[in-house]
């Protein structure tokens, strides 16, 4: 099929939907449609006959961007984008062009109509940041045709209409415009696109902007209509109807632009009136704590709270006040920690950072959950300890450290030494170890310091030593020889979680260190083998054709009839004299290639277990280095990959080369040194798990251990019931060197020794104890004994499974060991939970008889915005303190540039930061980081962090700030608060809502706390801030002291109030110290203090809010409540229909009953208040309303009238609403046509036809209450 596309001389030229379809089409990279470059997109025919043609920019825009795979992975979200570029289309577009052509001078310039326009632009915007609140993109979790559609349409007014003032307020949908104009293919398109600073009239250039495509010609050049289309043959019904439209359309466009041509020249001759400059809103800057407060002393608070949040000022000072008070330590409230304590214990240890750099959010997220139930735990008075420290890293610091060397000295280790090289890890250590503790401090982690410890620390090391001896001795350590995962960069093993596995569909050319062309994977090459002493053969298939040299068998499946004449045969190599059997085994897929496979026991994991099946020979054909022996030559000595080529050269030299093809496969990359993971047999140390490992699985199916969320079970019983012995062992200098000694015997007696025989290694504390020990086990003396201590390390992963009690002491006993072991819980992301979790458990129990904690909670694992893992070559591993601090575009390059990336993934990486932080990051602080992360963890498995959205909780910050600002000025000087949180007596109706509420939020954070609900608990507290206490009960209590300045009788009220509001602020606060550490205590320290609290001095050590003390919840309360939010807001709606921004109506509620009646009546004041009513007055089901009053249903309870006649220009609404009836009747006619074609029902998609319905039904609800409406102001004239 040749695809063409071409512009109609006769349609309207609108410039927005040139621009969409260019950037669909740039998606589609123009190699669909080669001869279109150049063109305008309005009708694209299909085939060489133009005999299908599409036309419209929404069906040719569905069409280009379903060739570029942009229009949804699925039906759900196919029906998605559809309405989407109705919202484009019907909403956003026309709106948009309202306001900015007359800035453009496109059309003439109605301020009022402007005016009204761009309220409807802001309006039509907000419901577009709402769903854009949790998302990256519209649709899915990349950018599809809608975000096309909807980025062209906001074009404008981005360009020319929304100041920096409307940004702010609609942030999400800003985030978002710039994520997709700054693609590569808007750019090409659009160029880079400067924002408005403000909106005023453009002045008119000399030349109009240029388009990417051919022009139009006039309308007065056009070709006359031809029953004819281009390629000859007689035009369609609908081609003609279509041709007729836009003539009728382009007329229209001509009359309008003469009109307003006429009107400019009016405008010209009028006198200039003279307009009055609108002030400039100006920015609020950050706001610095500047008060001299040497650290560990308090922060002054007896100054006046600054205007607004500003996370700088607030987080100045505590912490190191914190610490000093030793708020922190079990110890504080406490003469000893080993005094049993009623409330219980609660231990927890961090999962230790590792110290080679820095943290990224996906650390931040552990903290930030961690401290919060540290927190909370400790305010509810239990003895509670958060262990601090970290991990030596053993590759990932050597490495590190490795590169330094080289960068800064040209050395390798082996050029200084084992000895120097570990000096010189320590001193890096030393210099550069703290930046993490520098970083949880930031993120404001109650952890006690004075506990921190590091897995290379004497005492740890001896706890690691010590549980390597004592396994090994019980014959849990053995000595083994098997394969591993090797890397050759790093010369040693590599555990599987250090195994990126890099998925290809097909060739694809990858880097490999050491070789200077890129390396062919993802293909599988066909050779043949000779059957000995005939001329038939066996084709087998390989991936690694270079592994063939190391092949010592053919194996086919034992019931495969092609092969059954095969049995007790043998296969010639090619490249040498052996002989190989033909092996049955039923591992081997029937139906894969041609049902017979190489068999390599030295390099596949597979083939080394049928190997073993069949005693077959392992023959090693690489080095350490990859570097090829026990091969013939020419490929002695050949760099493995270089030998790939060579081998697949001689197979064709002899004939037996057959073919090679494309094949999806997995290829291992070891994430340290980015080299191709090589399976290679060592002689290593294994820890047997099959024991250890039942014990582990018995302890979670018999509720002894409990992991949450249980959806996790399945992977635990999965790994534990099919677990394999671990590989302990680590080529590496950096971390605690093996305490195992290989024995050498100077004795006839005894034969000597190979290495891979365990029984000829010893263990031993000293080489002393193990001499002692290897003359007991010969019978010789100590002088016939020669030692050689394993060069090798233990896996970091050894000394992470003990971390629990090594930092207690063990196997000393000790009082913190006593205390705190075993522990609590065990908080960490599911990635780790058989690398390190099952670890932990199985060595807890073997090592000191108990579990090392009860309960396992898993957070999700961090992403980006983009659903991609945190990498540094994508640009986006973000360190959390620059989301706390702000940082700017250049400022992420300059550590981009700092970092050990090669050139291009820096380039690569800047290229992400650019499309993902434009701006940079603004300063969002740690109490809005930490809200955020907490709220994010509803999302299950997976967490698609848009550094973007914290944003929006550093401005409910600002609602805390100035609510408490509001609430201090409103309290007075000499408030004294009561001496315990009660019903003050006298409470009004909304006092007893608000507490209700209060009740319910702290009932709702407990139970949170307790099952792992954060996103429950951010939720309870910003409803209850935001929504609830700010929205509602601060504006209804405004009036109360009001009156109560010039009422004596309503200073009671306001005293009852008063009270109320404080229990308010204290227990909000309270709720929200465990997530908002900060702010909560910046606030509270500002608060007047319950006599009973005088010796609580910060909010952190005071006790969390229990329903036993806040039981005033009242089901009926809140029920009555939600009715009375209903009639506001249906009150409200109907202010904003009418356009009643500061008039305020009479109000009258027809209810239908005396119930409701009554309930009105009692909650009259809070409605009139929060509707910004003039009156309001209830009227029974049979009173009477008076006429002129506009008409809204709350509930099946009560029906809203409200008062307009009087307020209101009848006849201009009359004439709004008849213009607005005949564009629905418009719009219903078109979709009505449209669904009754004659083959709607078989083209159309089933969930297009379901909208179609429901636009259809909208547009019919819509149209019968304008119809309404027109009647009722009708009836009012």
């Amino acid at each position: 099929m040749c695809a063409t596309l071409h512009h109609s001389v006769l349609a309207t030229p609108r410039l927005h939907y040139t621009r969409l379809l260019l950037c669909v089409y740039r998606w589609c990279d123009g190699s669909l449609f080669p001869h279109s470059k150049g063109c305008l997109l309005s009708i694209l025919v299909l085939g060489a006959g133009a005999d299908e043609v599409l036309s419209g920019a929404s069906a040719v825009g569905w069409y280009l961007a379903s060739q570029g795979r942009r229009t949804g992975a699925d039906a759900k979200q196919q029906s998605q984008v559809w309405q989407w570029l109705s919202f484009a289309d019907n909403e956003l577009t026309p709106v948009a062009c309202a306001v900015v052509f007359p800035l453009l001078g496109v059309m003439g310039l109605d301020k009022k109509l402007q005016q009204s326009s761009r309220a409807e632009m802001i309006r039509i915007l907000k419901v577009l940041d709402k769903n854009l609140e949790p998302k990256t993109f519209l649709v899915g979790e990349s950018l599809t045709l809608a975000d096309i559609a909807v980025a062209t349409a906001a074009l404008l007014p981005f360009k020319y209409a929304l100041e920096a003032s409307d940004r702010k307020v609609l942030t999400n949908v800003t985030r978002w415009f710039l994520t997709c104009v700054n693609q590569p293919q808007f750019i090409k398109v659009l160029g880079q696109i400067s924002l408005c600073e403000k909106m005023v009239p453009v002045p008119p250039m000399n030349s109009t902007a240029p388009v990417p495509a051919a022009k139009a010609k006039p309308a007065a050049d056009a070709a006359p209509p031809s029953a004819e289309s281009a390629s000859g043959k007689p035009k369609t019904e609908a081609q003609l109807k279509k041709e007729a439209k836009n003539r009728e359309k382009l007329e229209k466009f001509q009359k309008k632009k003469e009109m307003e041509e006429k009107k400019k020249q009016e405008k010209k001759l009028a006198p200039p009136t003279e307009k009055k400059a609108k002030p400039e809103k100006k920015e609020i800057g950050t706001i610095s704590y500047d008060v001299p407060t040497p650290p560990g002393e308090k922060k002054d608070v007896l100054g006046p709270l600054p205007d607004s949040y500003s996370p700088q000022y607030v987080e100045a000072a505590w912490y190191s006040w914190w610490e000093k008070q030793g708020y922190f330590k079990p110890e504080y409230g406490r003469k000893n920690i080993s005094e049993p304590n009623p409330r219980g214990v609660f231990m927890m240890c961090i999962p230790p950072p590792n110290v080679t750099g820095s943290l990224h959010l996906g650390h931040a997220l552990t903290n930030a959950i961690q401290d919060c139930l540290t927190r909370w735990h400790r305010m509810r008075g239990e003895t509670t300890l958060w262990n601090p420290g970290c991990d030596h890293a053993g590759i990932a610091t050597q490495v590190v450290v490795e590169k330094k060397l080289m960068r800064e000295r040209g050395m390798s280790r082996h050029d200084l030494g084992r000895e120097q090289f570990i000096q010189e890890v320590w001193k890096w250590k030393n210099e550069k170890g703290d930046r993490i503790y520098h970083q949880l401090k930031k993120l404001g982690s109650s952890l006690d310091w004075d506990r921190e410890c590091f897995t290379m620390d004497p005492k740890l090391s001896y706890a690691v030593q010590e549980a390597f001896i004592r396994l090994h001795e019980d014959g849990v350590i053995y000595r083994s020889k098997r394969l591993v995962n090797w890397s050759c960069t790093l010369n040693s093993a590599i555990s599987d979680i250090e195994v990126d596995k890099k998925e290809l569909t097909g060739r694809t050319l990858l880097p490999v260190p050491g070789y200077k062309d890129k390396v062919e994977f993802g293909v599988l090459v066909s050779f043949s083998y000779k059957i000995e002493g005939s001329d038939e053969e066996v084709i087998v298939a390989t991936t690694r054709v270079e592994t063939m040299l190391g092949d010592s068998a053919v194996a086919v499946h034992p019931t495969d009839p092609r092969y059954q004449h095969l049995k007790g045969k043998m296969v010639v190599h090619p490249f040498c004299d052996r002989k190989m059997p033909v092996v049955f085994d039923d591992f081997v897929d029937v139906n894969f290639g041609t049902g017979a496979v190489k068999i390599t026991p030295a390099h596949d994991q597979n083939d080394y277990e049928v190997g073993n099946r069949h005693d077959l020979a392992f023959i090693n054909i690489m080095d350490d280095n990859g570097n090829l022996i026990n091969v013939p030559p020419p490929f002695l000595g050949m760099k493995r990959f270089e030998a790939r080529k060579a081998v697949l050269q001689a197979l064709k030299d002899l004939g037996q080369f057959k073919e090679i093809k494309d094949n999806p496969m997995v290829v291992p990359v070891c994430s340290r040194s980015k080299d191709i993971v090589e399976p290679l047999l060592k002689p290593q140390w294994y820890v047997d798990c099959a024991d250890m490992g039942k014990q582990a699985v018995d302890a979670v199916r018999e509720g002894q251990l409990k992991i949450i969320p249980d959806h996790h079970l399945k992977t635990w019983f999965n790994w534990m019931d099919n677990i394999r012995d671990w590989c302990i062992s680590r080529q590496l200098w950096w971390g605690h060197r093996i305490p195992a000694y290989f024995v050498n015997v100077n004795d006839p007696s005894v034969k000597p020794g190979e290495d891979m025989d365990g029984h000829y290694w010893v263990s031993g504390r000293t080489r002393d104890e193990a001499l002692e020990k290897a003359s007991k086990r010969f019978n010789v003396s100590t002088d016939k004994i020669s030692l050689r201590q394993d060069e090798d390390v233990l896996d970091t992963w050894f000394s992470s499974g003990i971390f629990p009690f090594s930092i207690f002491g063990w196997p000393n006993e000790t009082q913190d060991l006593s205390v705190f072991y075993p522990g609590t819980l065990l908080e960490t992301g599911h990635d780790i939970l058989f690398f390190w979790v099952a670890r932990m458990v199985m060595m807890g129990l073997k090592l000191t008889g108990r579990l090392p904690f009860t309960e396992v909670y898993l957070h999700a694992v961090v992403r980006d915005a983009h659903g991609r893992k945190m990498s540094k070559s994508l640009g986006n591993v973000i360190d959390p303190l620059d989301v706390i601090t702000g940082i700017s575009l250049e400022g992420l390059y300059n550590q981009l540039n700092d970092s050990n990336l090669d050139p291009v993934e820096v380039e690569r990486a800047k290229q992400g930061q650019k499309s993902d932080y434009p701006d940079g990051i603004p300063e969002c602080g740690t109490d809005a980081l930490r809200f955020a992360l907490c709220a994010y963890t509803s999302q299950g498995r997976d967490i698609n962090l848009d550094v973007n959205r914290i944003l929006g909780y550093r401005h409910f910050c600002n609602k805390l700030w100035n609510a408490v600002k509001f609430a201090m000025r409103t309290l007075g000087e000499g408030f004294v608060p009561s001496e315990k949180a009660q019903l003050p007596g006298q409470e009004s109706v909304c006092e007893r809502w608000i507490l209700s509420r209060l009740s319910a939020a702290v009932g709702l954070c407990n139970a949170g706390f307790q099952a792992y609900d954060f996103p429950g608990i951010t939720t309870t507290i910003y409803n209850f801030w935001l929504y609830e206490l700010c929205d509602v009960y601060l504006e209804c209590i405004k009036p109360v002291f009001s009156r109560a300045e010039e009422d004596g009788a309503s200073q009671i009220q306001a005293a009852v109030s008063r009270q109320t509001l404080y229990t308010c602020l204290e227990t909000g606060l309270r709720l929200l110290a465990p997530i908002m550490p900060f702010v909560g205590e910046e606030l509270y320290q500002r608060l007047p203090r319950r006599q009973s609290h005088n010796n609580d001095a910060s909010i952190h050590v005071m006790s969390y809010p229990e329903t036993t003390e806040f039981c005033w919840h009242s089901e009926e309360v809140d029920r009555q409540m939600d009715f009375v939010m209903t009639v506001v807001r249906t009150i409200r709606s109907l202010r904003a229909d009418y356009n009643l921004t500061k008039t305020r109506a009479d109000c009258y509620l027809q209810c239908i009953d005396s119930e409701t009646v009554t309930l009105v009546r009692q909650y009259s004041q809070q409605i009139q208040t929060l509707s910004l009513s003039q009156t309001v007055q209830p009227v029974t089901a049979t009173g009477n309303v008076p006429e002129g009053c506009a008409v809204a249903i709350a509930s099946d309870r009560c029906t809203v009238n409200l008062m307009l006649k009087g307020l209101i220009d009848l006849e201009k609404e009359v004439s709004k609403l008849t213009i607005k009836k005949g564009e629905l009747e418009k719009q219903m006619e078109k979709l009505r046509e449209k669904m009754e074609k004659s083959d709607y029902k078989e083209k159309v998609p089933v969930k297009v036809q379901e909208l179609d319905a429901e636009k259809l039904r909208q547009s019919q609800t819509e149209l019968e209450k304008t119809q309404d409406a027109i009647d009722n102001f009708k009836r009012m004239m």
